[in-house]
């Protein structure tokens, strides 16, 4: 029960999908994170149906990369942007680490979060329009977004935290010990070995990117913040997610995809 209860928490708290409402306690945190890359799966599914329906139409690349940014943010209502601004934001105040957590915690959006979201969302559309909708291409994205997320997951539980008792602080708590990141870990290979079936070397790329973005945000969050917070885990993750879309455009290029 408390693995159901688990993921009904995973997919409320982090996607839009309706859910039945659970108590917040540690014991159905507990094994939260590991459905985390669950919700990344429900965006691939979309993404893949998205991915058919612009094969089908004969569509454009400009609303097909249209489609790839809106389908994500139409699932996760955006939570991971919202941290995307914050850190955005604390970044281009060039303060001590304890005024960019006090940042971090201010409900206004600043100008320069006004203008890193909206520069995100046309880099991220324009990479997308330059990825051929195809089957393996539909494989690989739906692959990043489960990926990314076994990452951010595994940063939220291992990687220190930042002072205060914020929503991650929760989850690195109730996730304490091997075995979340361990599934996390296993869901993170699945997810590259999908990736691999559809195209290896795009695939090896793009989780190799993944991987680096993940190393270096433990130094990023240490210095800049002092630690990990839930808002630096939603940069992370779309920092991380934009970096292997650009990768995947690239790779695609190379290798001659589809």
């Amino acid at each position: 029960m408390d693995l159901f209860r688990s993921a009904a928490l995973a997919f409320s708290s982090f996607s839009k999908i309706p859910m039945p409402q659970v108590e917040w306690r540690e014991s159905n945190m507990r094994y939260m994170m590991c459905f985390f890359p669950l919700v990344g799966l429900a965006v691939g599914l979309l993404v893949g149906a998205w991915t058919a329906i612009c094969i089908a139409a004969g569509v454009g690349g400009v609303l097909y990369g249209a489609g790839l940014l809106l389908v994500p943010l139409a699932v996760t209502g955006g939570i991971h942007l919202d941290g995307f601004c914050d850190v955005v934001d604390a970044q281009a105040s060039n303060a001590p680490s304890e005024r960019k957590r006090e940042i971090l915690k201010d409900p206004h959006t600043g100008a320069f979060a006004a203008i890193g979201v909206a520069a995100y969302f046309v880099a991220y559309a324009a990479i997308g329009s330059e990825v051929p909708p195809c089957w393996q291409v539909a494989v690989l994205v739906g692959g990043m977004h489960v990926a990314s997320r076994c990452l951010s997951g595994i940063a939220t539980v291992v990687y220190p935290t930042s002072a205060g008792r914020g929503m991650l602080s929760m989850f690195h708590e109730s996730g304490k010990g091997m075995l979340v990141p361990a599934v996390l870990a296993v869901e993170f290979v699945a997810a590259g070995a999908a990736m691999v079936w559809a195209c290896a070397p795009v695939a090896a790329a793009m989780l190799l990117v993944g991987l680096a973005c993940a190393v270096l945000l433990l130094p990023f969050a240490n210095r800049q913040f002092g630690g990990m917070s839930g808002d630096l885990a939603g940069f992370f993750l779309q920092v991380a997610e934009i970096a292997m879309l650009a990768t995947l455009m690239v790779a695609a290029k190379v290798v001659g995809l589809p």
